[in-house]
């Protein structure tokens, strides 16, 4: 097994990291509820008419887990009617949201989520907000690293923005046609604007597929935030070192 180069004392971290790679949903927003009451409206309104009143409901709990937290939208849609056995044509990514395909299914979570958003606001982890700053207090770079193509509006809605010097999100994956968690190629490519090598580079995800990009993509150090009681299974899937909360990591006055 590697042995880990030591850590700094202020930030928690390896001394080679010279960038810190952030998830917005469960990390820095608390969003991911959000999320997965979303997805569960969506599947379950889908569910319902095409099996009727006895259909079985999406679990937000496992089933999101497991087959949608973390991934872009269509590939989440894609995985959970996999699941079930369900085949979907994929139909256009400007569906509208009641269409029986994967495209039109997505953007049916999308436009449920951006209600859900607008109606309650979004609320930002103030111990990620504090870990970032003191961050980049250390002369560390920092991105932002989501499969949401409402990444931008949501930074800005918790005054974030200029916290990441790099956005890597579902519009810019899409423009260079990046793959999505699991797969580490939108964590690669943040790792690449910052001017770092993915050795240099510290992950920060609470989704599993984020953890499998951490392990895959042969990063520095890979932080596994755990929000809903996972942390086992955060390690299992390549997390370096599993915490509740941020602020755990140092760095904080």
């Amino acid at each position: 097994m590697t042995k880990r180069a030591p850590h700094t004392t202020k930030l928690g971290l390896p001394d080679t990291v010279r960038a810190c790679l952030f998830d917005l949903d469960g990390v820095i927003t608390k969003t991911a509820v959000v999320h997965a009451a979303a997805w569960k409206e969506a599947f379950d309104a889908f569910l319902r008419e095409r099996e009727g009143d006895g259909f079985q409901p999406f679990d937000k709990g496992a089933e999101y887990d497991e087959y949608v937290d973390g991934k872009p939208r269509a590939d989440g849609v894609r995985s959970f009617l996999a699941a079930r056995g369900i085949e979907l044509p994929e139909g256009d990514p400007d569906d509208p949201p009641d269409r029986p395909t994967v495209r039109g299914l997505g953007n049916r979570k999308n436009e449920l989520l951006l209600e859900k958003i607008r109606s309650g606001g979004v609320e930002a982890y103030d111990g990620t907000l504090r870990y970032v700053r003191a961050v980049r207090a250390e002369g560390l770079r920092t991105a932002v690293v989501s499969s949401s193509a409402n990444c931008r509006d949501v930074l800005r809605a918790i005054d974030a923005e200029p916290l990441f010097d790099v956005r890597i999100d579902g519009v810019v994956a899409a423009e260079r046609k990046l793959p999505g968690k699991p797969l580490p190629d939108t964590f690669l490519a943040a790792a690449a604007d910052l001017g770092v090598e993915a050795a240099q580079a510290a992950v920060f995800e609470d989704a599993l597929a984020g953890m499998d990009a951490g392990r895959s993509g042969h990063f520095g150090y890979v932080v596994g935030v755990d929000r809903v009681g996972q942390a086992d299974a955060l390690r299992a899937h390549g997390a370096d070192r599993v915490v509740q909360d941020l602020a755990e990591l140092g760095g904080q006055a």
